[in-house]
């Protein structure tokens, strides 16, 4: 195996495929990257039996081959090399020359076929999406995903497709995150990606973004789906179990009707979360009423109490909140103002955006000690 390329180019590469290389495995090839050299493409893989990550690269190719190579070794050598084109070659014995200007590295390979095959995709669906909007929405909806995995489904994100628009769900039985947006696709689908491949596929397209119209393609089987971005492939298993009924989820109405500056009510609960730690997990106190948000709270560490004007439409309320869970909501939101709708004291608080329901976020009350 034999071939010449751009060190940059080659760097790129070898960093966007490490996520998807185990970090310690008792299969030594796991931690590694395969190279696969055939023509003038140069395949870089990585890939730790449920995520994998490629990319062709071109090359200017002299002799066909593959090689696996130790990737946190590999991916210092390459970094550390100097810029401008780079030679790559391996022998018999699979000892590997890599060589840059004036440096010159000798590292021991290993037999690619010791390395897993990537899954085959029996291709049930297919559509793509604009890759800013696709971040967007994953951004919005990542946090509510579950980190117990008592329930595996809920450890990912549901796609679903229907009467042509995309809803993305997440929720970890104390909240709920969903996105809806327009696209074009064939036929309805429904499928869970995890949360690490969605982690992954985020800082990918965050990498790669050069344009607004740059599209992802989203390849679908029954247990794998592959998402194509800017010459890069993302292979992901997806989660199998019954994803729950979300829509039943969602109150359909709201009592009381709160219109707010996001900046300022997400500033008003960081103040009060400042004697809130993890180990005094008080619930935040929220009044809503006479044109205003009153916020409390008071643990072993202290006492506080705030307020911010507010937009009130209907009977005033009380209720608590776990901090956390209301500022990843209003992170999320990438609005200035938002509507809150709440119709019971031990009822979700629905954070929704002004016009329309493209977003819908649910926070889970939490119980004040003088509710009954």
């Amino acid at each position: 195996m034999k071939f010449t390329c751009d060190k940059a180019a080659l760097s790129e590469a070898v960093t966007s495929v490490s996520p998807a290389v185990s970090q310690k495995s008792t299969v030594l090839a796991l931690e590694c990257i395969l190279l696969r050299c055939k023509g003038s493409v140069l395949s870089v893989i990585g890939y730790n039996l449920e995520l994998g990550i490629t990319k062709d690269l071109q090359i200017e190719g002299q002799e066909d081959g593959e090689i696996i190579l130790n990737s946190r070794l590999f991916s210092e050598i390459i970094r550390q090399m100097p810029n401008g084109e780079l030679s790559f070659a391996t022998d018999e014995k699979l000892m590997t020359v890599i060589q840059s200007g004036g440096a010159k590295f000798t590292i021991l390979g290993m037999n690619a076929d010791e390395y897993p095959e990537l899954p085959i995709i029996d291709q049930e669906s297919s559509f793509s999406i604009n890759g800013k909007t696709l971040r967007s929405m994953i951004s919005e909806t990542l946090f509510a995903i579950s980190q117990e995995s008592t329930t595996p489904v809920l450890t990912g994100a549901l796609f679903e497709g229907k009467g042509g628009v995309l809803h993305l769900v997440s929720v970890d039985g104390k909240r709920l995150a969903l996105r809806r947006e327009p696209i074009d696709f064939a036929e309805d689908f429904r499928f869970v990606v995890p949360g690490r491949t969605l982690n992954e596929l985020l800082k990918l397209i965050g990498r790669l973004a050069s344009g607004d119209d740059d599209l992802v393609q989203l390849n679908v089987g029954s247990r794998h789906i592959i998402f194509e971005c800017g010459g890069y492939q993302l292979i992901s298993r997806l989660l199998e179990g019954e994803f729950i009924n979300y829509n039943s989820a969602i109150p359909s109405d709201g009592k009381l009707r709160v219109r707010v500056n996001v900046r300022a009510f997400f500033d008003v609960v960081s103040r009060a979360s400042i004697i809130i730690n993890e180990k005094v997990k008080n619930p935040i106190r929220a009044v809503f009423g006479d044109g205003q948000i009153q916020v409390s709270c008071e643990t072993s560490l202290g006492k506080v109490s705030d307020s911010i004007p507010a937009d009130v439409t209907g009977d005033g309320l009380q209720i608590g909140f776990n901090n956390r869970f209301m500022l990843d909501a209003l992170k999320a939101s990438v609005s200035d103002e938002v509507i809150l709708e709440m119709s019971t004291p031990l009822s979700p608080i629905k954070v929704l955006p002004l016009e329309g329901e493209h977003f819908v976020f649910l926070v889970m009350p939490m119980r004040l000690k003088d509710d009954h």
